[in-house]
């Protein structure tokens, strides 16, 4: 009894750890995931022009891929308690600030800061689920949750909000969701939960070496994300040339958002039960499907049906990917990468996106999300491969 007892408290304490983690992490993705949005407001509360909303849109990832970058150096190092803090209180607090400035250069280090104590939680939300046991599960839970706290607010943001009080009361809102979201400090360990053997050989926490295979996959997951970000930053223009209607696309995109988080908790649901070489064909398959219906579209329906096919699979793969990035380095140095990852995925695909569409054609974006796609599959087999052909060589000798 006593044992089933022991066994309870610890699957409660974990479970406790992964969705303060997630909400934690939460925090990251809001101002990625509001970011159209809140410029949106921007240009109309200050009468900006595109080339300065533009360039607020690339300093808020500069500071986001600069706090994620020197992440891996000193997050084992910090008290993450404090962390979750001073991250929240700084994403807030820039947030609140850039409220009431009237400069717009002070509005380019208000942005500035939000990228970088955001990015701060994303990395520390992604360290903490790198310990747990089961990863497709924790990071599958991360995802859902960050998405599906984040379709609540966009939901709420522009009729209730800005609709009113357009640029101020959105960041005013959003300091408010933060700050509430900061309460996760109370859930969020102080330090590691696991020792490494990767930490122990070292000497001591963070100062291992991140493993050759974790480059490697870091290297595909980027690739992967580059190709669908590409084909995400068009989808809008790919429905406006089929005649779709605002508010048709606007449902296209809210039920995305919604089937994001599905997603998520549907790879959380399965964990590690699917193995690692089934979910990636599955995916790849979904993700064609998807490509396919998109690019045979002439109206709503079929195109909305391969968007959301699209989206659930794009999400699915992230997930795995994620997990195997986590699996790939026993320090949990690399995982805390994943999100500079995807904010050079997001600076690069929509660039590459822009001149292969300058034509006028959608195909070879579409081709390009298919090509990106394929690759996680190559790269887990012949990884495979090679682990089997060293193995064999081992047994020879």
């Amino acid at each position: 009894m006593s044992t089933l007892t022991a066994t309870a408290q610890r699957d409660r304490a974990v479970i406790a750890m992964m969705l303060a983690a997630s909400v934690a992490s939460t925090i990251g993705g809001l101002p990625f995931n509001s970011l159209p949005v809140m410029l949106g407001s921007l240009a109309d509360s200050f009468a900006l022009d595109s080339k300065s909303v533009g360039l607020i849109g690339s300093i808020c990832f500069a500071g986001y891929l600069v706090g994620t970058l020197g992440a891996p150096l000193w997050m084992n190092r910090l008290d993450w308690r404090w962390l979750t803090v001073i991250s929240a209180a700084g994403t807030a607090g820039s947030f609140a600030l850039s409220a009431s400035v009237r400069h717009l250069g002070a509005l380019y280090v208000m942005w500035a800061l939000i990228g970088f104590f955001a990015s701060t939680m994303t990395c520390l939300g992604m360290r903490i689920l790198s310990d747990l046991p089961n990863k497709v599960r924790a990071f599958g839970v991360r995802q859902g949750v960050e998405l599906s706290l984040t379709a609540a607010v966009l939901f709420a943001l522009p009729p209730l909000v800005i609709a009113t009080w357009k640029y101020p009361g959105a960041a005013w809102a959003l300091a408010v969701v933060v700050a509430a979201l900061g309460l996760s400090a109370l859930w969020v360990p102080r330090h590691p939960i696991a020792a490494t053997a990767a930490s122990a050989a070292a000497g001591t926490t963070g100062r291992s070496r991140i493993p050759a295979r974790a480059w490697f996959v870091l290297a595909v997951f980027f690739v992967f994300l580059a190709g669908n970000i590409a084909l995400w930053a068009f989808l809008e223009r790919i429905g406006a040339s089929l005649k779709i209607s605002p508010a048709e696309m606007g449902l296209v995109f809210a039920v995305l958002k919604l089937l994001g988080g599905a997603a998520a908790f549907f790879c959380a649901w399965i964990g590690d039960r699917a193995g690692q070489r089934l979910p990636y064909w599955v995916v790849l398959a979904a993700i064609a499907a998807g490509l396919a219906l998109i690019a045979q579209s002439s109206s709503f329906v079929p195109f909305a049906i391969g968007v959301w096919l699209w989206e659930f699979a794009f999400t699915c793969g992230c997930v795995f990917q994620s997990a195997l990035i986590a699996r790939s380095d026993a320090s949990g140095r690399a995982v805390v990468l994943i999100p500079a990852v995807f904010a050079l995925g997001s600076m690069v695909g929509p660039a590459a996106a822009g001149y292969l569409v300058a034509a006028g054609s959608f195909v070879p974006l579409l081709l390009l999300a298919l090509a990106t796609s394929v690759v996680p599959v190559l790269a887990h087999a012949l990884g495979r491969a090679g682990v089997a052909t060293a193995s064999g060589a081992a047994r020879a000798v």
